[in-house]
């Protein structure tokens, strides 16, 4: 784990080359100018990706202006002066002798945009961070030449928010690792005793673990279990011979990792994990290659989707699909490949392209006769993935394993 001075530096790294993107995505869109604003305590969705570490929140008004013109692109502070903000913009506005919205206009002016993006849109939350309030004395106070090139941000947001930087590619297996060794301690001896510990027990060792890390969950650890009986969730003991199964994911300078991994608990005359359970397993690992074989520069979420689909039934698989954009959010900017509750083509949401340099959450689940349990068993996994230069990456390792234990005994 980096100290906390260390993880502030690497973030204002990642800082450093987001900025740097936003002009080719500008160009990319066909968009002028992105203007920002965000009030003190009600700060836009993009907020926390575009200023340094040390700025925790907006100053009253804080506008961030990026411009792409003529092949020029600018980064603009129009707020109250910071050192920390000022490494990063260079400060158009004199808070002393101007109002706010007369420095926009002169800025904005500047450049004769064709198109100011704004964070506003009914279908995506990363750009819909402006609030009500501030629209409006955009709109009054801005003059109609400009206001009447106002138009979302959608596809600027989007894409600022799913690429993933050189530095962040470089840093995301380090926090992998830090979310893979507290499953492999909560799949443990440690925690685990056969016929004692809950499933409740086993989800807040994995809560507390994170906490103590100084960093955090972005949603609650699960942890539920399957065996010839059915599936169990809770307060539920576990047993020997069950099949447990967590949901886990952390948030760590940044970036988010979201993680399904299986644990079998051995029986007193068993050695390793059975047949029937690695036979279910390696069709799960399957089923995750036809999806990465599916992934594809310009490809829409559902066309991935469908594809992958009837790719896996074709082969015999019984298979669910429901993989979520990963990065700078848990469920994050980006196409989404089915959801769970609707295996169908996802409007809108799915119907976003891939881009190279994003991440995923490779969620799936294939359902499988295990001999073993003498019954079908869900085999649920999900791996933090990056997709880059045409391939899909697995940040962890042993995707193909369930990991076999006997437990405190």
């Amino acid at each position: 784990m980096y100290t906390f001075v260390e993880q502030k530096h690497i973030k204002d790294l990642f800082l450093k080359e987001r900025i740097e993107l936003i002009g080719s995505i500008l160009k990319e869109e066909d968009i002028d100018a992105w203007l920002i604003l965000s009030k003190e305590y009600n700060e836009d969705v993009v907020f926390p990706f575009l200023v340094p570490a040390d700025y925790y929140h907006a100053r009253r008004i804080t506008a961030l202006l990026f411009t792409h013109k003529d092949g020029v692109t600018d980064a603009i502070s129009m707020s109250l002066p910071d050192e920390n903000l000022e490494k990063y913009y260079h400060r158009e506005y004199d808070f002393k002798t101007e109002d706010l919205y007369e420095a926009l206009t002169r800025e904005l002016d500047k450049i004769n945009p064709n198109k100011i993006a704004l964070n506003y849109s009914q279908n995506f939350a990363f750009a819909d961070g402006l609030s009500t309030g501030l629209y409006k004395e955009l709109c009054e106070k801005l003059p109609e030449r400009l206001t009447s090139k106002f138009v979302s941000s959608e596809n600027v947001a989007i894409r600022v928010l799913e690429t993933r930087t050189a530095s962040e590619l470089k840093y995301y297996p380090e926090v992998m690792k830090v979310a893979m060794d507290v499953i492999d301690e909560a799949y443990s001896d440690k925690v685990i005793t056969p016929g004692k510990t809950t499933l409740r027990d086993v989800m807040d060792f994995m809560d507390s673990k994170v906490n103590s890390l100084g960093i955090s969950c972005w949603f609650e650890s699960t942890v539920n279990l399957q065996n010839e009986k059915g599936f169990f969730e809770e307060d539920t003991v576990i047993q020997k011979g069950d099949l447990l199964h967590c949901d886990f994911g952390i948030t760590y300078l940044h970036l988010n990792t979201d993680t399904q991994r299986l644990c079998y608990i051995l029986k007193d005359d068993e050695d390793e994990l059975p047949e029937s359970l690695k036979t279910a397993m390696k069709n799960n690992n399957r089923f995750q290659d036809i999806v990465r074989s599916c992934y594809k520069v310009g490809k829409t979420g559902n066309d991935v989707f469908l594809e992958a689909l009837e790719k896996g039934k074709a082969e015999g698989l019984r298979p669910v699909l429901y993989t979520h954009p990963l990065g700078l959010h848990g469920h994050a900017a980006g196409p989404i490949i089915g959801l769970y509750t609707n295996q169908n083509p996802i409007p809108v949401r799915g119907d976003l392209k891939l881009h190279d340099s994003t991440g995923y959450a490779l969620e799936l689940t294939t359902i499988e006769y295990v001999e073993h349990y003498g019954c079908d068993i869900r085999m649920m996994t999900e791996e933090s993935v990056v997709y880059k230069d045409g391939e899909v990456y697995f940040l962890a390792e042993n995707r193909d394993k369930i990991k076999a234990i006997k437990g405190n005994i």
